[in-house]
C-alpha cells in the first residue's frame, strides 16, 4: 500500500529521518512508536501531503489512496447544535442530500444526460460507503465502543475522551483505504481505552496508530515502526515479540561491547610498549609494528557496535521545591459542590497531607478537571490551604499553560528566568538544545510541550503540585522519567490520570469520583478494582511478572553476568507466550 525508500528530511533546526525505508501492506494494523520530537507526526504529514514538504528519496503510493485521520490535538466545538448520530453521518447524509437534489432535478430540467452522470457518481460514492445501511453500521460501532446510550447526546455535551472515539468511528465509516491516528488514546479513561481497542480490533482495513499506550501496543497491532535518532526500524510481529527482541539485542550486545572493550584496551596496552620501545629504538620495523597496531585499533574502535534503538537514554525530568514542610494537612475540602449548568460533585470532603501522591480517577465528564481548577483558584469557602503550601498546575490542555506564540524564551523568561543563559542551562538538563530556544511553542510536538509545561512547573519550586494528565503526549521513556521524578518529589501532588501503569507505580492511594461522590481507595484494592472492571485479570499479572523478569535481566546487564540474563530471557520468553 505504501512504501517509503531511503527518505531523508531536516527542519532547519535539526535531522528528522536519514535514509528512511519501510513498507505497510494493505491489511496490517501497525502501530508507530519513537521519542517524543522525534518526527512521527511530520512523517504522518508527509504520507498525507507529500507535495508540501521538500524531501530526499521515494515515497509510492496510490494517488487514489483515500485516508482517514484522527489528529492527537482534535477538540469538540462546544458550540456544535448536532446529535453525536448526526455528526458521525453528515457524509452519508450529505451524499443522500445530493442525490434527492439531483432527483428533483431531473424532473425539469432538459439536460438528463449530465444529471444522470451526476447521479451515477453520487450513488457510487454513496453505494461505496455502504450507504442503504448506514443508520445500522453506526449503531452497530457505537455498540462495538459501548457508547450507545451517546446516540441521541448533544456533541457539545461530550468529554474530551468520548469525542475522540466518535472521531475514530466517524472516520472508520467513511471506509478509508488507511485510517491514520495521532495518539488517539490521550485523555481516554480505562472503559474507553477498551472501547478503542475494540475498534480498531474489529477494523478490518490498514491501520496507522502513533501511541505510546502500552495496553493498545499489547493488544491491537501487528507490526511495530520505530523512529529514533533519525533512523527508522520495521518489525513484522507484535510489540511485545518487538520488545523481546530488542531485549535480546541488548544482552548480545553488551556481552560484545565488553569483549571488543576488553581488545581494545589489550591492544592500546601493546601501543603503549611499543611506543616506549620506540622512543629509545629508532629500528624501521618497530615504527612499521607501531602503525601496524594503531591501525587496528581504529578499525576496533570503528566497529564498535551503534544499537539507537537497543540503548535509549530517559530524559531527565526533575520535580522540585524550596518550600518542604513537615508532615501536616496541605489541602482540605469540606461539603465542596462542584458544576456550573449541572451539578457535577455534590458535598465532598476529603484531605491530602504534605507528601502524599494521590490519584483522582473516574470516567470521563464525571467532573476530575473541574474539580482541580476549582481547588488552583482556591476562592472557595470549603476548600482549606495550608498557608505554608505554594501551588502549580499543569494543564491537560497545553494552551492554558504555555501561550502557543511564544518562544521557548520568552515562555521562560516570563516564568521569572533573568538571561539567556540561566535559560539555555536550565532547559538543556530536560533534553532542549540551545537551537530550539527560539522556536514557537506550537512548532513542538505534543510530548515535548508537555516535557516543556513539567519543566516549568518545577521551575516554580511549588510544594504541592496540581497535574492534570502528565502523561499525555509522552513517550514510554518520559513517562518512567516523570515517574521516578515523582516519587522522588518531597511535597504533595494531586494528579488526574487513566494511565493504570503510572498510577500503580507513582501514587500512594486514588480518591474515585462515582455517582458525584468521591471515596479514598487504597493502591491494593485499587488494583483489584480494576481487574475485576476494566482489564483481563491474566493479563495484568502476567504484565507484572514480565515487569519484574525485565528488571532483574536489566539489573543482570549492569553487573555484566551474562549468563544469569540469558536465563532470565527464557523466562520472559514463556510468560510472553501467555499473553
Amino acid at each position: 500500500m505504501i512504501k517509503v525508500d531511503n527518505l531523508s528530511y531536516s527542519f532547519p533546526q535539526k535531522d528528522l529521518y536519514t535514509n528512511v525505508s519501510f513498507t505497510i501492506e494493505e491489511g496490517q494494523h501497525c502501530a508507530f512508536i519513537g521519542a517524543s520530537g522525534s518526527g512521527k507526526s511530520t512523517l504522518i504529514d508527509i504520507i498525507m501531503d507529500p507535495e508540501k514538504y521538500l524531501f530526499d528519496g521515494k515515497l509510492e503510493m496510490d494517488p487514489n489512496l483515500k485516508i482517514g485521520y484522527v489528529s492527537q490535538f482534535s477538540q469538540c466545538d462546544k458550540s456544535e447544535e448536532t446529535t453525536v448520530f448526526e455528526y458521525i453521518a453528515q457524509d452519508f447524509i450529505k451524499l443522500q442530500n445530493e442525490i434527492d437534489d439531483i432527483c428533483a432535478q431531473m424532473e425539469t430540467s432538459s439536460d438528463i444526460e449530465s444529471l444522470l452522470e451526476k447521479y451515477q457518481d453520487a450513488l457510487d460514492a454513496f453505494d461505496a460507503l455502504d450507504g442503504n445501511d448506514y443508520e445500522s453500521n453506526i449503531t452497530k460501532k457505537l455498540h462495538v465502543a459501548n457508547l450507545g446510550k451517546l446516540k441521541d447526546k448533544m456533541i457539545c455535551e461530550l468529554s474530551g475522551g468520548e469525542f475522540k472515539l466518535i472521531q475514530v468511528i466517524k472516520e472508520m465509516l467513511n471506509k478509508p483505504d488507511l485510517m491514520i491516528m495521532d495518539e488517539p488514546d490521550v485523555f481516554l479513561d480505562f472503559e474507553n481505552l477498551n472501547a478503542l481497542k475494540n475498534l480498531i480490533n474489529s477494523h478490518k482495513k490498514t491501520i496507522l496508530v502513533i501511541t505510546h499506550n502500552r495496553y493498545l501496543l499489547n493488544h491491537c497491532f501487528n507490526k511495530i515502526l520505530h523512529l529514533e535518532n533519525t533512523e527508522l526500524q520495521e518489525f513484522d510481529g507484535r510489540f511485545v515479540d518487538y520488545k523481546f527482541s530488542l531485549l535480546q539485542t541488548k544482552i548480545e550486545t553488551q556481552e560484545i561491547a565488553i569483549a571488543e572493550e576488553e581488545e581494545i584496551a589489550r591492544n592500546e596496552a601493546l601501543i603503549n610498549i611499543l611506543r616506549e620501545k620506540a622512543t629509545y629504538n629508532a629500528e624501521a620495523s618497530r615504527g612499521r609494528a607501531l602503525k601496524a597496531r594503531v591501525k587496528i585499533q581504529e578499525r576496533l574502535k570503528e566497529r564498535r557496535i551503534k544499537a539507537p534503538f537497543v540503548y535509549i537514554k530517559e530524559p531527565y525530568i526533575n520535580l522540585d521545591t524550596d518550600n518542604e514542610i513537615e508532615e501536616t494537612i496541605a489541602l482540605k475540602v469540606n461539603n465542596l459542590n462542584v458544576g456550573f449548568d449541572e451539578l457535577l460533585l455534590k458535598d465532598i470532603n476529603f484531605e491530602i497531607n504534605s507528601n502524599d501522591k494521590v490519584a483522582i480517577i473516574g470516567t470521563n465528564g464525571v467532573g476530575k478537571t473541574t474539580l482541580m481548577k476549582e481547588i488552583f483558584k482556591n476562592n472557595n469557602e470549603c476548600i482549606e490551604l495550608n498557608e505554608n503550601i505554594e501551588m502549580s498546575y499543569l494543564s491537560q490542555m497545553q494552551g492554558k499553560i504555555l501561550k502557543e506564540s511564544n518562544t521557548i524564551l520568552e515562555e521562560f523568561y516570563e516564568a521569572g528566568f533573568e538571561n539567556y543563559g540561566e535559560v539555555r542551562r536550565y532547559i538543556s538538563r530536560y533534553g532542549f538544545n540551545e537551537d530550539i530556544l527560539k522556536q514557537t511553542i506550537n512548532s513542538l510536538s505534543g510530548g515535548e510541550r508537555n516535557i516543556l509545561q513539567l519543566a516549568k512547573v518545577s521551575s516554580s519550586k511549588a510544594n504541592m503540585l496540581l497535574l492534570d494528565e502528565p502523561t499525555s503526549h509522552l513517550d514510554t521513556y518520559s513517562q518512567m522519567a516523570l515517574e521516578k521524578a515523582i516519587q522522588n518529589y518531597k511535597g504533595a501532588i494531586l494528579m488526574i490520570s487513566h494511565d493504570y501503569d503510572f498510577i500503580v507505580n507513582s501514587m500512594d492511594y486514588v480518591l474515585m469520583i462515582e455517582d458525584k461522590t468521591i471515596r479514598k481507595v487504597n493502591m491494593r484494592k485499587f488494583r483489584k478494582m480494576i481487574y475485576a472492571n476494566y482489564f483481563d485479570k491474566d493479563y495484568l499479572e502476567i504484565e507484572q511478572k514480565k515487569k519484574l523478569v525485565e528488571t532483574k535481566i536489566e539489573r543482570a546487564l549492569m553487573d555484566t553476568n551474562f549468563e544469569l540474563a540469558k536465563t532470565l530471557s527464557e523466562d520472559l520468553e514463556e510468560l510472553i507466550k501467555l499473553l
